[in-house]
């Protein structure tokens, strides 16, 4: 326990699926967590019941494409907890649908939140990492910032841009002893993916070449978070940490 012992730590789109795991799992491990997302019901639901299990958390609304939204919740992360030790960029949106049947509005609005909320994210925190003499990026990126699949192009675009800035990102910060390294889920049982494994069909074709023949749970994907928000992963910088179950393995 106190893995991450007094962090003041940021998770956005906290409110379920793989940002809420990461919030509680922080949240246990010692962490002050603001909970940012910008479903306000399920986040302050979120909020209450990691506070229920005596651990420090707030919530804030949150649009992650808004360079004023991030701008007050690094503002609120100060007042509330001192600065920022640890940014989880983990908001995100997931579309499935063939390139050529692709609208320019989806496009741009994956993009949008996957990675300008991302970009906006890891610059808003700069400087309070800074003062504080280092910190913790963690941008959640995916196997399809790594490889291929069918029916969704925008979404592998997005994913691998996250994956490439968080690198560039990493070069630049690292001086100021600012750590930013990507994590890449594979397929992992959320809200956002569950209408994908309902039927076994659909469920054998998402799974794909995952060696281990499951989807992810969100505890195990917020496991590396925790570990990347820890001293533990003191040496890892511009890293990409791959958790798929193998299916970027072939």
């Amino acid at each position: 326990m106190g893995r991450v012992e007094g962090k003041s730590i940021i998770v956005t789109g906290g409110a379920k699926g793989i940002g809420r795991a990461c919030c509680e799992s922080l949240a246990r491990e010692g962490a002050q967590i603001v909970l940012a997302d910008i479903d306000e019901k399920l986040g302050l639901q979120a909020t209450e019941e990691i506070q229920k299990n005596g651990n420090n958390a707030l919530f804030f609304r949150h649009d992650v494409t808004s360079e004023s939204s991030w701008d007050e919740l690094t503002a609120c992360a100060t007042v509330e907890f001192g600065g920022v030790d640890v940014l989880v960029n983990n908001a995100g949106i997931l579309l499935m649908k063939p390139l050529t049947e692709t609208t320019l509005e989806e496009w741009n609005n994956v993009l949008n939140v996957n990675v300008t909320g991302t970009f906006l994210g890891t610059r808003a925190v700069f400087q309070t990492m800074r003062n504080k003499g280092g910190g913790s990026i963690i941008n959640l990126s995916s196997i399809y910032g790594l490889v291929g699949a069918p029916q969704a192009a925008a979404y592998e675009a997005s994913k691998g841009a996250v994956r490439l800035f968080s690198k560039g990102a990493a070069t630049e910060y690292a001086e100021y002893g600012i750590r930013v390294n990507s994590v890449h889920p594979g397929v992992i049982d959320t809200p956002m993916a569950h209408h994908l494994l309902l039927e076994e069909e659909m469920k054998s074709a998402v799974l794909g070449p995952t060696l281990l023949k499951r989807a992810g749970l969100p505890e195990e994907i917020a496991a590396a978070v925790l570990f990347l928000a820890s001293d533990e992963s003191s040496f890892m910088v511009g890293s990409e940490m791959v958790v798929d179950g193998g299916y970027s393995c072939n």
